[in-house]
C-alpha cells in the first residue's frame, strides 16, 4: 500500500518538476541610483542553431518558460528609443539576416523597439545569456546564444 502511494504521488507531481524546463537566469544593474533587471529562461542550444532558425518577422520571446521581463526603476534611452520606467516584457524580432529587433511590450503591446547589434561570439554559449553591464552614462543589454551577440547600449535620462 505504501508503494503505491508512493507511486502516485510521483506520478502526480512529475509534471511539476517537468514544468520547470531550463534553469531561470538573472542580470542586474545598479548605476545612478536606479536599478535594472531582466529574468528570463536559459534554455540550451543541444545542438541546434535557434536564432539561425528564426523566421524573418517572427518574435521570439528570448528564452524559455516564463516570459522574459524587465524592471527598470528610471527611464532609459536607447539611442532615440525611450523606455520609461516600469516592467516590461522582452521579446526579440529577426528583422534581417543579421538584423535583430528588442520589443518591449506591455499588455500584449509593442511600446518601444530597439536595434540590436548583431556580432559573432568566439566561443559558443550552450545556454542562453543575458547580461547588463554598466557602460559611460548608463549600461548595456548583451544577449549571447551560441556564437551570436545581440546588444543595445542605453543612457540613463
Amino acid at each position: 500500500m505504501m508503494k503505491r502511494m508512493a507511486l502516485m504521488a510521483l506520478v502526480a507531481l512529475a509534471p511539476l518538476g517537468l514544468a520547470q524546463g531550463s534553469d531561470r537566469g538573472a542580470a542586474k544593474l545598479a548605476v545612478g541610483g536606479k536599478t535594472f533587471s531582466i529574468d528570463y529562461g536559459r534554455p540550451g542550444l543541444k545542438g541546434r542553431d535557434m536564432l539561425g532558425q528564426a523566421k524573418v518577422g517572427d518574435e521570439w520571446r528570448m528564452g524559455s518558460n516564463a516570459a522574459t521581463t524587465w524592471k527598470g526603476d528610471g527611464d532609459v534611452a536607447f539611442g532615440a528609443v525611450n523606455v520609461a520606467q516600469g516592467e516590461y516584457q522582452l521579446r526579440a524580432r529577426r528583422d534581417g539576416e543579421d538584423k535583430w529587433t528588442l520589443l518591449f511590450k506591455q499588455e500584449g503591446k509593442t511600446v518601444a523597439e530597439v536595434a540590436l547589434a548583431l556580432s559573432p561570439v568566439k566561443d559558443s554559449v550552450e545556454a542562453l545569456t543575458i547580461d547588463l553591464r554598466e557602460a559611460k552614462g548608463g549600461g548595456e543589454f548583451d544577449m549571447r546564444w551560441g556564437t551570436t551577440a545581440l546588444k543595445a547600449a542605453f543612457k540613463l535620462r
